[in-house]
């Protein structure tokens, strides 16, 4: 694939402001909306039992429609298509903040996951077309993970103050704010890019896909609602696995398939699937127990427990940078991820020993800076291979991948570790009845359990680093621009590293349905439920 001008592009640096914007809005709302929450409940009147919808509706839209949105991107132009997401979105968002109804804001929020999906893997392509070959790029992104970085926790500010301060519902009207300006400099800044070939779309591997998809999001999500066991659950996994092995078969065979297989069956682009999915499936613990500690524990605020989480932000925003642009070229990935998953492990180890009387600054600061380093040396060597020798053409359905191996991660994570936390605690409390403050020490012993737990999936990760990805991978840095005869730029096929994937996610919309401590929502407990370094 080939653009014009990519390599002195005179606007790069407003491109790069435009998709900061956007990525700092998403990453806003995933925060905000879990701040939201409780007083949106109020002011609709549904029911603790429903509210869990309000998260699943967005997981299950973004979650089966990946593929399919970064696949249109690649067909149609990203910036037709980043602009029809950052539209739709903000749109949607609107229409959840003039919500009438629990019915309303369900299904904004369901809109909302629907046109993430077309936004997130658009912004990613758009970014690493902008700064191919440039001197920039690494500083590009550099920036675009650190503004990332940091919007998880303004969200969780910004979304304390608005509503305390006016409403719930302006914690959606933001978007509309930040949205007005940011598609006028898109339709300004962007480049149009248009695919040489415009191939059809893969109607049964579209169907196939979201329907496999969305069957696996809905099962693990409820089995965190109601039990592994469930008829509903069983259901929804059984045919998960039919589906999306069903999608495999189709794809082989398709000329031109939603999901080229070679994409995922390279044994280094598999890996770091592989790797983001399990470093997903485990971070999340953090956000999730920790939450519900330091506030119902600790005796912490809403903001200050979102400040309590920015070293773990500053850590991660610079190490992944110093990653991408000083070790990932000298090293490849195999040693940096497995070293972050090590650091994950020993991070989670730590956070076992928290008791009722532990601190802050002694039991949960330490493990958050781990965490953070360790972290942003999965992340980004992982997000770089994921992308490693993809063609331009296939880069959107790629990205998409990534996005898609963080929600399913997530889902998996949250959803097992609620209920072996739950469990937990059940038992705990049935066996010491009659000690003193059992209430907060069977909480915290179903969270310290959870942690043990995940320490268990870092340290597969960490065997599954060493085994599959392999010892030596160009980085996507090296890779040569050259030019075609007709003077366009041929852009290198490798998409760099992007901490703001882990920090959008739409994991970062998990573990607000359901408290950990008692296996079931809990409207206190859930007055914030911080999700996210991002993850949509």
């Amino acid at each position: 694939m080939t653009t014009k001008g990519t390599r002195a592009d005179p606007n790069r640096w407003a491109v790069l402001a435009v998709l900061g914007v956007a990525q700092l809005m998403v990453v806003l709302d995933a925060t905000i909306v879990n701040i939201a929450l409780p007083s949106a409940q109020q002011s609709l009147g549904f029911s603790t039992a429903n509210r869990q919808w309000v998260i699943t509706a967005y997981a299950l839209a973004f979650g089966s429609l990946l593929l399919l949105g970064g696949k249109l991107g690649d067909l149609f132009g990203r910036k037709r298509t980043f602009i029809a997401g950052l539209v739709g979105f903000s749109v949607a968002s609107g229409i959840g903040g003039f919500a009438q109804s629990f019915e309303m804001l369900v299904g904004a929020r369901a809109l909302q996951g629907a046109f993430g999906a077309l936004l997130a893997p658009s912004a990613l392509s758009l970014l690493t077309v902008t700064f191919a070959g440039s001197p920039d790029r690494a500083k590009a992104f550099g920036i675009f993970g650190a503004i990332a970085g940091g919007g998880a926790s303004i969200g969780l500010i910004l979304g304390g103050v608005l509503t305390q301060t006016l409403s719930w519902r302006f914690c959606l009207y933001v978007n509309l704010a930040i949205a007005l300006p940011t598609v006028l400099a898109a339709i300004r800044f962007l480049p149009n890019q248009r695919p040489q070939e415009r191939p059809h779309i893969d109607v049964p591997g579209v169907l196939l896909a979201c329907g496999g998809l969305f069957a696996l999001v809905f099962g693990f999500s409820n089995a965190e609602r109601e039990s592994w066991t469930a008829l509903l659950t069983i259901v929804a996994l059984a045919a998960s696995v039919v589906l999306l092995a069903a999608f495999v078969a189709v794809e082989r065979s398709r000329k031109s398939p939603l999901l080229p297989l070679h994409i995922v069956r390279n044994r280094a682009r598999g890996g770091a699937y592989l790797s983001i999915a399990l470093a997903g499936a485990g971070v999340f613990a953090v956000f999730l127990f920790l939450t519900y500690y330091m506030q119902q524990s600790l005796g912490f605020s809403p903001v200050s427990t979102g400040l309590a989480f920015l070293p773990m932000s500053a850590a991660l925003v610079v190490t992944s940078t110093t990653v991408q642009t000083k070790v990932l070229p000298r090293t490849g990935a195999r040693p940096l991820v497995a070293g972050g998953m090590t650091l994950g492990l020993v991070a989670m180890l730590w956070l076992t020993r928290l008791t009722a009387t532990s601190s802050y600054a002694s039991h949960v600061l330490p493990a958050l800076i781990i965490l953070g380093v360790g972290m942003g040396c999965i992340f980004a060597p992982a997000f770089s291979t994921a992308t490693l020798g993809v063609d331009g053409s296939e880069a959107g359905v790629a990205s998409a991948m990534v996005n898609t191996s963080q929600q399913v991660g997530g889902s998996v994570g949250t959803s097992l570790l609620s209920t072996l936390s739950a469990s937990a605690t059940t038992t705990y409390a049935a066996g010491h009845l009659g000690q003193s403050d059992l209430a907060n020490v069977a909480a915290i012993h179903g969270y310290t359990t959870a942690f043990s737990w995940a320490a268990g999936i870092f340290a597969a990760g960490l065997a599954l680093a060493l085994l599959i990805l392999p010892a030596r991978e160009r980085s996507a840095q090296a890779e040569p621009v050259t030019a075609a005869a007709d003077g366009t730029t041929v852009v290198p096929r490798a998409m760099p590293s992007v901490t703001a994937v882990l920090i959008t996610g739409p994991c970062c919309d998990f573990g607000i349905s359901r408290d950990p401590s008692t296996g079931q929502a809990d409207e206190a407990r859930s007055e914030i439920a911080l999700q996210g370094v991002r993850a949509r």
